[in-house]
């Protein structure tokens, strides 16, 4: 694969409260056409006006990917007749881009600006039906150099490139659509573009596919493709089509951006990701992996570094990454969407440090935390009475009874094997509802079983 030339257009929503030109609210009423105006369904006499937050959060992802940002910029309409584009023009960047020349996980990055999305089509029964609540929702649109050399390194630059976003807090991923990408792929012959293909895994699969197809019969003239996710497939669209095609013409109704040092200093950028890690290394001595995860997504990054505060890094880096991010699995939930109060997790943990709760009692109430309202789990603990019990006489009496059960596990463990041990400890824990003391429980089920 080592001849494969990869390049990405990769078109991202920012999450402003308005749109790009208008002062239609970007989310709210998910009635169709329920958020569009005269301006962002492009009727005539209606005039744009740039809106400053799309612009600032454009500023912070072009310094955030180590961009040069060109101080005056200005806006082109770029002409294409289609359902979803009411005025037929999308406003857009072409000959001035917002920002040239940057270079992230070691891929330069060719250009950024902004434009606006299309509308949406949606294709009911035998028909087409159009909803404009998307048309005009500010775009930045991020395209690199043909410098990837394989699908799966796409996939990867992706993953880091949306996590650099979700740190600046530009995007919020909703749902697939709000991050799509055009994928232009060539091995030895002329480019192909495969358009708007949505989701991390679609886009690995559709360059897997066309590579292995161009390896195959290489493309003899530029090619604009589609993909088809169901039979994992793409199919020609047409051919030939370049900028020019666009018919690129300055936007008369937008000012010329004047972007002065001062306003540029103003644009501060977070500790990101990979900087996160490095110090989640040298300041809680946490491994290289589990920092690693913590730092890809930062509501996790920041909830583990406020209950380290209060319980040992090495608890809470092993409770976040293993039990929260396994119970969001299980539950499909994602983690930008937990509800839960950083204290509560204290409280728990806290418990669970100094041994007054077992690990499995732990486990059950983080459970209950990530899938219910917050609550406080140490009021929870004491009142359905889970705290560890360490008294010598009930935990004797768990574990005769556990031996009375466990006939077969009892002998079997006379004969040297060691697992029938474990048998009889979940009955212990079974008897005691996950309370007895793990470490008394073995010390007293040898010394009855002996």
């Amino acid at each position: 694969m080592s001849s494969i030339r990869i390049g990405l257009e990769i078109h991202c929503q920012l999450n402003t409260k308005t749109k790009a030109f208008c002062s239609c609210p970007t989310t709210g009423n998910e009635e169709p056409n329920s958020r569009c105006c005269e301006i962002c369904t492009g009727q005539p006499g209606s005039k744009p006006s740039l809106n400053k937050e799309a612009l600032n959060k454009a500023l912070k992802v072009a310094k955030a990917l180590n961009c040069i940002i060109n101080k005056t910029n200005f806006f082109s309409r770029k002409s294409y007749f289609y359902p979803d584009l009411a005025k037929n023009y999308q406003i857009s960047q072409y000959e001035s881009p917002l920002a040239v020349h940057g270079d992230f996980q070691g891929v330069k990055i060719r250009r950024i600006h902004l434009e606006e999305d299309p509308g949406a089509l949606i294709h009911k029964d035998n028909f087409c039906l159009i909803d404009y609540n998307r048309s005009g929702i500010p775009l930045i649109e991020v395209v690199t150099e043909p410098e990837i050399q394989s699908p799966k390194q796409a996939r990867e630059f992706l993953k880091q490139l949306i996590t650099v976003l979700e740190y600046l807090e530009v995007y919020d991923k909703k749902s697939e659509a709000t991050l799509k990408a055009d994928l232009n792929i060539s091995t030895s012959g002329e480019k192909v573009e495969i358009k708007n293909v949505n989701g991390l895994q679609d886009i690995e699969l559709a360059l897997e596919y066309e590579s292995q197809r161009q390896l195959k019969q290489p493309a003899k003239v530029q090619e604009t493709r589609g993909w088809n996710s169901e039979s994992r497939t793409t199919f020609l669209q047409r051919t030939k089509e370049s900028e020019a095609d666009y018919g690129y013409i300055n936007e008369p109704d937008l000012p010329i951006i004047e972007i002065s040092e001062t306003e540029l200093s103003k644009i501060k950028i977070p500790e990101l990701a990979i900087e996160k890690s490095s110090r989640f290394q040298a300041n809680y001595k946490i491994d290289k992996a589990d920092a690693e995860v913590l730092s890809k997504n930062k509501k996790l990054s920041d909830l583990f570094e406020q209950v380290s505060k209060k319980v040992s890094p090495e608890i809470a880096s092993k409770w976040v990454i293993r039990d929260i991010v396994k119970q969001c699995n299980i539950t499909k939930k994602r983690i930008e969407d937990l509800n839960i109060n950083p204290n509560h997790l204290i409280e728990l943990l806290s418990l669970f440090e100094k041994k007054q709760i077992t690990d499995n009692t732990a486990k059950e109430v983080l459970k209950k935390l990530v899938e219910e309202k917050p609550f406080s789990p140490e009021e929870y603990i004491k009142k359905n009475n889970l705290l560890m019990k360490s008294d010598s006489n009930k935990l004797e009496t768990w574990c005769k009874e556990a031996i009375k059960q466990s006939p077969k596990a009892v002998q079997e463990y006379k004969q040297g094997n060691q697992k029938s041990l474990n048998f009889i400890m979940g009955k212990v824990m079974q008897l005691s509802n996950k309370t007895a003391n793990p470490q008394q429980v073995i010390q007293m089920l040898e010394k009855l079983i002996k």
